[in-house]
């Protein structure tokens, strides 16, 4: 997952893109969202880049009723912002094979 950060200010600033993952219904009881990954980069003003987010199965794993870690089939919801208030949401569907 790719998501591009702009510096529209005129000043040299830091910026913290954030990576929440959510899944919508679950077996277990869960957090609304999870932070998953950040990344930190320096942006000069005017400035535009690309920060890539590697999903894995961990990050959309769960424990189940028996202390085994699975990956359920249904929606997830993965998010991207500067915190956890301003996120841009993909829906995304894992299917059973």
């Amino acid at each position: 997952m790719s998501v591009d950060v702009s510096n529209t200010g005129n000043r040299e600033g830091d910026e913290v893109p954030q990576l929440y993952i959510r899944e919508r219904v679950s077996p277990v009881t869960l957090p609304v969202m999870q932070l998953e990954g950040f990344r930190r980069i320096s942006l000069k003003p005017g400035e535009k880049k690309t920060v890539q987010f590697k999903l894995t199965a961990e990050m959309l794993s769960i424990l189940d009723l028996d202390m085994n870690r699975v990956v359920e089939p249904g929606v997830f919801d993965i998010m991207v912002g500067p915190n956890s208030a301003e996120t841009t949401r993909v829906p995304l569907e894992v299917v059973e094979k």
